[in-house]
């Protein structure tokens, strides 16, 4: 493994030394008998960081693998399979991750933290996955993105009992919990470029800035520098910071957050 970049977002591959993901493809032209399922979902999900996800189908990633599409229905029966089992995927890429915890044994705050960073680091290794990871059905119809496992939203909701949360109040957290990192991590990686929605267009942004008189509009113009930072990490860290000190107030007063609220 090669050794972090001190300057990159501690939570980008590069960051972290290069470690995109735990789950090994299998070599291109492998032919079939090096294929099982968990190989044919690496492939996919490398196939869609490189590619994008509208460029993935059965028989571009038969060619990516180097056999025949009809091979893969062995391990994946369908497309609609293959998304949910790439989805699958990244998120137990958690599991992997070292800095990441199952029990809140340092305290919840502490595995709260964790368990956003690790998901953070699976959307900035695969910004093109992780619309996948928002948008799919979920396993069961309580269970919200991007926390998609099950396991996890036992081990969540455990933690967070188990630390002095009234049953009410983990639930509300959840919801909490999962909202941040849901819009904090769609937006982010739409900022990078990826498409959101069908809808949307590869070079979106670009277009958009094509297209419109910015000389309407002088204060952005010379805030441009400015709003062109990427802070996207020092705002991640803040915006985290600020709903678990919400999320203690929920745990003390042992009940559910109303809109509107303003008491700390």
């Amino acid at each position: 493994m090669s050794r972090p970049d001190q300057g990159a977002d501690p939570d980008s591959p590069e960051g972290r030394g290069g470690a995109a993901s735990v789950l090994p493809a299998a070599p291109a032209g492998g032919g079939r008998g090096s294929l099982d399922r968990r190989r044919v979902l690496g492939a996919a999900v490398e196939f869609i960081d490189h590619e994008g996800l509208h460029a993935l189908t059965m028989r571009r990633l038969g060619a990516y693998l180097g056999v025949e599409a009809m091979a893969l229905y062995r391990y994946v029966p369908s497309r609609e399979n293959l998304l949910d089992g790439v989805v699958e995927a990244v998120v137990d890429e958690l599991y992997g991750d070292p800095d990441v915890h199952l029990a809140a044994s340092h305290g919840w705050q502490d595995y709260l933290q964790r368990l956003a960073h690790g998901v953070r680091r699976i959307a900035l290794a695969h910004p093109e996955v992780f619309p996948l990871v928002a948008t799919r059905p979920p396993a069961a119809p309580w269970v919200r993105p991007p926390l998609r496992s099950l396991r996890w939203v036992e081990s969540f909701l455990d933690a967070l009992l188990d630390s002095g949360f009234t049953e009410a109040s983990a639930v509300a957290a959840y919801r909490a919990y999962s909202s941040f990192l849901l819009g904090h991590l769609l937006l982010e990686v739409s900022q990078k470029g990826v498409r959101i929605s069908p809808e949307d267009q590869a070079d979106g942004v670009p277009q958009a800035v094509a297209t419109t008189d910015l000389g309407e509009y002088p204060t952005v113009v010379r805030l441009e520098p400015l709003l062109s930072l990427d802070e996207s990490a020092a705002e991640f860290e803040e915006a985290l910071e600020n709903l678990l000190e919400r999320l203690e107030v929920v745990r003390r007063e042992g009940r559910t957050p109303r809109r509107g609220d303003s008491r700390s």
